[in-house]
């Protein structure tokens, strides 16, 4: 969902702000709709050769999961850039091959965009640096063991993962897929 221009901001959080307008039904009333906007997120699929790099992370408010590498956009970046800070921060990896597979939308009620960039020769370059909400492993996998990662229940990043699973039973999509990643 896209919030409308003629929206109101009635509260500005740390992460969402809240927008409200009026529409019209049907019937010719008018209602109250509300609407969450948030900034976007952006997620790496890192790849070296035919291995891939997944996240093995925990947050204060998310256990333990498996998830790809990446971050929040902040205000006036772009979403290749934060790709980037974003890989580096969390692993430590540069790339001279960057692709944007796809932007994802949420569903429902909020504006919130989800892109998901390949990043391939990723190369170790520093340690890295995270911030203090953050406890990283860089997990080096296997292309079907990134598979068998992304398809299970805990994987956190269901929007891609969900798209990654159907992308697996279309055999020309998967072709494609497989393709970008290892070009």
């Amino acid at each position: 969902m896209r919030v409308p221009p003629h929206a109101k901001k009635v509260f500005t959080g740390t992460i969402f702000d809240v927008y409200q307008w009026e529409q019209e039904m049907y019937d010719g009333t008018t209602k109250t709709f509300e609407a969450l906007k948030r900034p976007a997120t952006i997620q790496i699929i890192p790849v070296s050769g035919e291995r891939l790099f997944l996240s093995h992370e925990e947050q204060p408010s998310k256990s333990l999961c498996y998830t790809f590498l990446g971050g929040r956009q902040e205000q006036g970046e772009e979403p290749l850039s934060v790709a980037k800070r974003e890989l580096l921060e969390e692993a430590g990896l540069e790339s001279d091959d960057w692709e944007l597979f796809k932007t994802y939308h949420a569903d429902g009620k909020i504006e919130w965009d989800i892109y998901l960039f390949i990043a391939r020769n990723a190369k170790k370059v520093q340690e890295a640096s995270l911030d203090g909400g953050e406890k990283i492993e860089v997990v080096e996998v296997s292309f079907e063991q990134f598979l068998e990662k992304v398809d299970n229940p805990d994987f956190w990043g269901k929007m891609i993962s969900d798209d990654i699973f159907r992308i697996k039973h279309d055999e020309s999509k998967f072709t494609e897929f497989k393709e970008k990643l290892f070009g």
